[in-house]
């Protein structure tokens, strides 16, 4: 079977750690590092989470790499109001003997990009884009290496989530996702408008309950616990699951459907700060520089969790 090597770069948090299983219990994708960063919760809580999340699926094999402590620019932001005060609130997982690599993530980004054949390695960003930023800014010649830059995050036609405008992940470090967007890198992103049609309602929630694993159980356990802030501020049936979509696209890109548009992001207003600017009608000559998914078989996208989690 034809793999496709990646590096998943995330701030676990529930949502990324179902992305985390997913990427793990599929065997087309060949994880080189999870590289964390600062976001839902500090470094130092997103680093153990994710060491906790590869213990938890049997994948000890998958080194695990601390980047940036904060953004480029403005004061680090967290979401302890949804995820809880450790970011993996709900399930109960022990402290993680999975050792932290010495090297730091920014440092393994560009050294693993510049030794892997070019046009090979796609980043999975689930967080804020920190840590690929500066790599970019540490060295440019990776930008031509990268295959594709999938990455959950922004919104259009849906608004933002932690201000009118703006989606948490780019607004925690949107001059990061600056430097992302006009780095040349071919983008596919996973908005909003997308994520927000992927709940986690009660039956999708039992079916991870009924794999009867410890995978299974723990995955009910954290969405459970992450969908209730969403419940309470939507009213909807269950809350959105976020960044599994970038998986799944690589997995099942039929899933989803979009068009390539031109973003831009907002780093100059007070008002707006954080805004992913997507033309989505081509009402400008902006080069287009992302593929802009809006919509998302969401039974399909569940009954890949559910598969591919009951395999761990």
């Amino acid at each position: 079977m034809a793999t496709q090597k990646i590096i998943i770069d995330t701030d676990p948090g529930q949502d990324d750690a179902v992305a985390i299983l997913l990427a793990l219990g599929s065997p087309e994708l060949d994880i080189l590092g999870i590289v964390a960063v600062a976001g839902n919760v500090p470094l130092a809580l997103t680093e153990k989470n994710a060491r906790k999340i590869c213990e938890l699926a049997g994948r000890t094999d998958v080194p695990v790499y601390a980047g940036a402590s904060r953004p480029l620019v403005r004061p680090l932001i967290t979401a302890e109001h949804v995820h809880g005060e450790s970011g993996l609130n709900g399930p109960a997982l022990p402290e993680p003997a999975l050792p932290l690599q010495a090297q730091h993530g920014v440092e393994f980004l560009v050294e693993a990009l510049m030794r892997e054949e070019a046009g090979t390695v796609t980043l999975c960003t689930l967080g804020a884009m920190t840590n690929v930023a500066l790599a970019l800014n540490r060295e440019p010649r990776i930008a031509g290496r990268i295959k594709q830059i999938v990455m959950m995050g922004g919104g259009f036609f849906e608004g933002g989530n932690i201000t009118p405008t703006a989606e948490f992940n780019i607004y925690i470090d949107a001059h990061a996702a600056e430097v992302v967007f006009s780095a040349g890198v071919p983008i596919v992103m996973m908005p909003l408008d997308v994520t927000h049609k992927a709940l986690t309602t009660p039956p999708r929630i039992q079916a991870f309950r009924e794999l009867n694993t410890p995978v299974g159980t723990a995955t009910a356990e954290m969405l459970e616990f992450f969908e209730r802030y969403d419940v309470d501020k939507y009213g909807s049936l269950g809350g959105p699951l976020h960044d599994p979509t970038v998986i799944a696209w690589l997995l099942k890109p039929e899933l989803f459907s979009g068009r390539e548009c031109n973003v831009e992001i907002e780093t100059g207003s007070a008002l707006t700060y954080g805004m992913t600017v997507v033309d989505w009608w081509g009402v400008t000559d902006r080069k287009k520089n992302a593929t802009v998914m809006r919509d998302i078989d969401a039974d399909g996208f569940f009954a890949l969790l559910v598969e591919r989690l009951g395999r761990l």
